[in-house]
């Protein structure tokens, strides 16, 4: 008895599971290529951290839940590297607006090699292999998101000549993806050639937590009283 509510207890608490928490992919398609859309001239976006550039994109933590986030995947490229090169992140989230909302956490994070995913070419050139895309992976001190709407931030840098640059999506769909450089506000991504806006890919990783409504606080304050009751009972020899 004494086990099965407990259990219920720890069940009504909302324990965490290990998850990728957002991804906001793909990176490449099933070939492992990043293709450059049709009209688009845009091959990537600059997010040079040492030339002042960055980029940003947004996403949002569902009510009921909350984030507990340990790590950020970032994708990028320098032209003509042949391995990978990227050396930290800069990265803040902000709560609301891209440019004027709260700053819940930031930092400046080594990254570590997470593998090529892949290569951004054009329609014309499938099989160049100069723009190789990694995986940037920044393990950063963990925080906690809330419910609510959010946007990362970031930029990187690297050993590479050219670059960092940030490719899009490859599904080639429109989003509210952004850019800032050199302190300017940050202002919408649109590809010049297609006229279109982009999304950038990014992965967040964490756990996620059940937040429990007022009555699943009271079932549960009522479990961990009948709990220690019963603890109560066998001490005194009654159980």
């Amino acid at each position: 008895m004494k086990r099965l509510v407990l259990l219920a207890a720890l069940t009504a608490s909302g324990l965490s599971q290990a998850a990728e928490l957002y991804n906001n992919g793909p990176v490449v398609d099933g070939n492992g290529k990043s293709v450059l859309a049709p009209d688009a001239d845009t091959l990537g976006f600059g997010n040079n951290t040492n030339a002042g550039l960055a980029v940003a994109d947004d996403f949002s933590v569902a009510a009921g839940v909350k984030w507990n986030v340990s790590s950020l995947d970032f994708y990028g490229y320098q032209t003509g590297a042949t391995g990978f090169t990227f050396q930290n992140a800069t990265w803040s989230i902000v709560s609301g607006d891209v440019n004027s909302g709260s700053v819940v956490a930031s930092g400046v994070t080594a990254v570590s090699n997470g593998g090529r995913v892949g290569y951004r070419v054009t329609e014309t050139t499938l099989n160049n292999k100069q723009r190789g895309i990694y995986d940037a992976h920044a393990d950063v001190a963990d925080f906690t998101l809330d419910a609510g709407h959010y946007w990362l931030r970031w930029s990187l840098s690297g050993s590479g000549v050219s670059g960092p640059w940030q490719p899009p999506t490859s599904d080639g769909r429109e989003g509210n993806a952004a850019q800032a450089g050199n302190g300017d506000p940050f202002t919408q991504l649109v590809d010049t050639g297609s006229g279109l806006s982009v999304e950038l890919p990014f992965a967040v990783q964490g756990t996620v937590s059940a937040v429990p409504e007022a009555d699943t606080y009271a079932m549960l304050l009522a479990g961990l009283g009948l709990v220690g009751a019963l603890a109560r009972r066998r001490q005194a020899g009654q159980a």
